[in-house]
């Protein structure tokens, strides 16, 4: 049965794998401040390690799922990944203090990164360059929706009393019944959604439900590439790239300094924004759901910066190119960061952060859609996998920073964060410098952070390479 555009349907099925992902990786930053911290004994130190684990196991996994996800292919490496993350989340509720629930959640990070690299291998295998970004960017939007919806997910099940409704239940799960059984029923979805994926992926020209013409569309669109490279440039671009190649190539470090500066302020929306206003403002654990705006505005950000790049690339400008002008006006639009920790109060610091983030997300679509306009197929996870691992570095900086600012000045802790003691050796001027500087000074530099990767990037001329 042929399926007239049948790519939407394919990344229809990596906006849902994208949805999961986000709200298993956000069920922690949602149930720690009320929940976790108290029935594991945790404090801020303790979970910005949990979240450090997490994101040193991403890295890890970065480095590795790409390559992965080119040998075994695009369908079987996304099964995989998602299938592997998905029982590991459901672990998670079985952790019982901060060196269990750190195994759990590195588990978590080693399967989440592997979704990235096989996501952006389906676009380049089913989508033209005019539509990559926006591909990327419907998926990206499963992302925020999945971090909207999970508060609704999560705290109503954190709040059920299975003591007295399910005896049997919070017998079997013990103290913290109901944060432990959303992390069950989260992780049990995506080990649902691995079913129709395998039944329905397949490389286009295998595929059969891609017509003649969808077939025709992505013929004409390699074709234009080729010609537009050259002769020699299209003989680059079949050689597949080696280790060595990719990381001596111009390209993949200015790509993944990019992402290292910049990817930190997404992180601090999803792993201490709800802490921010529960410290700052004294939101609720319920009032929690009022963040809804920011990440509606990640999925608004995340289709608008498609949309916006892929309409210069239909008017002639390069794919490249036209990446990096709409990265431009989103750096420009960073410094209204600035004014998100001198709200007055809790909804104004929520609208304020929304508008950064819509620029933030449209950012992260050209970014990650310039890997996909420069690297050969034959290779692109693992070059991705590379670039993104950048990503968690700079979220692993920007915790360690946080956690550092959030200590009053001049004050000591007799035990240190996970990697602190080895960041302190290499960074300790720094991390004591800004000791005591509280929230806002992150988003002090949160503003600045999107036009020094935007010059880097230009100065190094990646959308010359």
């Amino acid at each position: 049965m042929k399926i007239p555009n049948f790519r939407w349907f394919i990344i229809a099925l990596v906006f849902l794998a994208a949805v999961l992902n986000y709200i298993d990786r956000q069920a922690l930053s949602l149930l720690a401040p009320d929940y976790i911290k108290k029935d594991l004994g945790l404090d801020d130190s303790g979970y910005a390690s949990i979240v450090n684990i997490f994101l040193v196991a991403y890295t890890i996994s970065y480095l590795v799922s790409g390559r992965l996800v080119d040998k075994l292919g695009t369908r079987l490496g996304m099964a995989v990944f998602v299938a592997f993350w998905s029982v590991s989340n459901m672990l998670t509720a079985a952790a019982h203090g901060l060196r269990s629930l750190g195994a759990f959640r590195f588990a978590l990070g080693l399967g989440e990164a592997g979704v990235w690299p096989a996501a952006s291998k389906s676009v380049s295998e089913w989508f033209p360059a005019k539509e990559r970004a926006l591909a990327i960017g419907v998926y990206t939007m499963g992302s925020t929706i999945g971090a909207v919806a999970t508060p609704f997910l999560v705290m109503p099940l954190a709040d059920f009393d299975f003591a007295q409704h399910l005896p049997l239940i919070s017998h079997w799960l013990g103290q913290g019944a109901g944060w432990r059984m959303a992390f069950i029923l989260t992780g049990g979805l995506g080990l649902l959604w691995v079913i129709p994926w395998l039944l329905l992926y397949r490389q286009p020209k295998q595929s059969p439900f891609a017509t003649e013409k969808e077939l025709k569309t992505l013929a004409d669109s390699e074709a234009a590439e080729l010609r537009a490279a050259g002769a020699a440039g299209t003989a680059a671009a079949q050689l597949p790239w080696g280790w060595r190649k990719i990381f001596t190539s111009r390209a993949v470090w200015l790509l993944l300094l990019g992402r290292l500066i910049t990817d930190p302020a997404w992180y601090f929306y999803q792993f201490w924004f709800p802490m921010f206003l529960r410290n700052e403002h004294d939101v609720s654990k319920g009032g929690l759901t009022m963040m809804w705006p920011v990440y509606a505005a990640a999925g608004i950000g995340s289709v608008l910066g498609g949309v916006l790049s892929g309409h210069l690339i239909k008017r002639g400008l390069a794919p490249a190119a036209s990446r990096l002008w709409i990265m431009l006006g989103c750096a420009l639009l960073m410094p209204l960061s600035l004014l998100v920790a001198r709200a007055a109060g809790p909804v104004a610091a929520t609208w304020l952060a929304a508008a950064t983030i819509i620029a933030a997300l449209a950012w992260l679509i050209n970014i990650s859609s310039l890997v996909v306009d420069i690297v050969p197929k034959s290779c692109l996870g693992a070059v991705f996998g590379v670039v993104a691992a950048g990503s968690t570095v700079g979220g692993i900086i920007m915790n360690t920073l946080i956690s550092s600012m959030l200590k009053p000045a001049g004050a000591t802790a007799a035990a240190t964060g996970f990697l602190d003691r080895a960041v302190d050796t290499l960074f300790g001027p720094l991390l004591h410098a800004v000791q005591g500087g509280g929230y806002g000074l992150w988003f002090t530099l949160m503003a600045f952070l999107h036009l020094a990767a935007w010059l880097m990037l230009w100065f190094g001329r990646i959308h010359k390479i």
